[in-house]
């Protein structure tokens, strides 16, 4: 059982029957009434996102939730591939329960398998990689402004948006929990 101060990003809890993880929140005192505690939960069965509040004293349920750590092998379109890597079994996911991770999946990448009722239901990617950008619009000359970005694709397949100054066959590091350009990696 977890108590609201007990609640940070990454915690796990059980609500409804299903597993959740808690993306964000934000503590609240105001200045009359109670403290609540307000937070963005992803269900990691369905994959949706919704806001709730917790009131201070509000108890929580633990998700079991194993983590398994394993190696991407590939994909045959609907369903990944990859080999726990203590076991070395093959485990297999369906690309809706991939939760749009699968954009940054690269050959032979470590990521955590998160099992619940020993069932998988997501993929944890590293939080950052470096991908090659394969397709970009070249800058213009004299186009300069503050912050102008363009569309990249990336090796991984991903779209992502870029500082007008890379170019195609450059290095990127990428946020992989938000998709963000992060800073250019020397090769």
């Amino acid at each position: 059982m977890y108590e609201t101060s007990d609640i940070r990003k990454g915690l796990k809890v059980k609500m409804d029957g299903y597993p959740w993880i808690v993306v964000d929140f934000q503590f609240v005192k105001p200045g009359k009434g109670t403290a609540f505690t307000r937070c963005r939960l992803k269900n990691l069965k369905t994959g949706s996102v919704l806001e709730r509040t917790f009131k201070t004293g509000e108890k929580l349920d633990e998700a079991n939730i194993e983590e398994h750590h394993a190696q991407y092998l590939y994909t045959d379109g609907e369903q990944y591939h990859f080999m726990d890597q203590e076991s070395y079994e093959q485990i297999t996911i369906q690309k809706n329960a991939m939760g749009g991770s699968e954009n940054f999946l690269m050959e032979n990448m470590e990521v955590a398998i998160l099992f619940y009722e020993n069932a998988p239901m997501n993929v944890e990617l590293p939080t950052f990689i470096e991908a090659e950008i394969v397709y970009s619009e070249p800058g213009k000359k004299g186009d300069t402004a503050t912050g102008a970005t363009k569309q990249a694709t990336l090796n991984t397949g991903a779209t992502v948006l870029v500082p007008l100054f890379i170019n195609q066959g450059d290095f990127i590091k990428v946020d992989t929990r938000d998709g963000q350009y992060v800073e250019r990696v020397k090769k």
